[in-house]
């Protein structure tokens, strides 16, 4: 294969996976913690006043003109790439 996606968010052997991938091939884990974790104090005194965060949101059409001006230095604040609409118009 040249790639796995790891899903799976509990323990788990990955040599078998390792083993199915062709020399160079990629192997991306994304998964969720099993406990849960501790709520930051900071989010509830943001919410609690008010307090939002500048954001700009961009489609995965746009993850490579992001880049580009990421390294120039163009980014204010924060950019999130919207996985789901994206998937979601792909169907």
């Amino acid at each position: 294969m040249d790639g796995i996606i790891d899903t799976v968010s509990g323990p788990h052997p990955i040599l078998p996976l390792i083993d199915l991938l062709k020399t160079n091939g990629k192997f991306i884990v994304v998964s969720v913690p099993i406990e849960a974790p501790e709520i930051p104090y900071i989010p509830l005194i943001m919410a609690k006043h008010n307090i939002i965060a500048d954001v700009e949101v961009i489609p995965m059409d746009n993850v490579n003109t992001a880049m580009e001006r990421l390294a120039n230095g163009d980014i204010k604040y924060r950019i999130v790439i919207d996985v789901a609409n994206t998937l979601n118009s792909s169907f």
